[in-house]
């Protein structure tokens, strides 16, 4: 099992990183290039959860997007065809005084099968830079998205 923690400083308020990480209209794939609007299945969705299929590239996962803490979102995986129910992301979202946003963000990787372990082996070592730049990729684009800078 892997599990990376990654860190963030943006301009973006706590409310507009979730307003577009629960964004799942189309486009989705702009801000995370890991969710392909042609793989996308939205379940449900209420006010602060969310059931949606979501991947790319051969490989998806079922996540419960919980929102209801606006400060600790948590995606669990309930279903995926790489990863097991141990998998998981988790946005710890602290508001700074000088405006900006802290963003600690932990992702878990549990192989289900020999995929999984080898793809969860993988992030965890050299695949790591590839996790970096997806997360940075999406909080430009929710800033972008947001008309902020960082």
């Amino acid at each position: 099992m892997s599990t990376l923690h990654l860190h963030a400083n943006t301009r973006v308020t706590p409310e507009q990183f979730i307003a577009s990480l629960t964004d799942f209209g189309p486009g989705r794939s702009q801000i995370f290039g890991n969710s392909a609007d042609e793989d996308l299945r939205v379940h449900s969705v209420s006010d602060d959860h969310a059931d949606v299929t979501e991947g790319s590239g051969g490989i998806w996962e079922r996540l419960s997007y919980d929102w209801s803490d606006p400060a600790h979102v948590v995606l669990t995986t309930t279903d995926s065809n790489v990863w097991g129910r141990a998998s998981g992301h988790t946005y710890d979202l602290t508001r700074r005084d000088d405006g900006t946003t802290d963003i600690d963000y932990t992702v878990v990787r549990e192989g289900k099968n020999l995929r999984g372990r080898l793809l969860g082996a993988l992030l965890g070592s050299a695949g790591r830079g590839v996790l970096v730049k997806a997360f940075q990729g999406a909080v430009h684009a929710i800033e972008s998205r947001s008309g902020v800078t960082s």
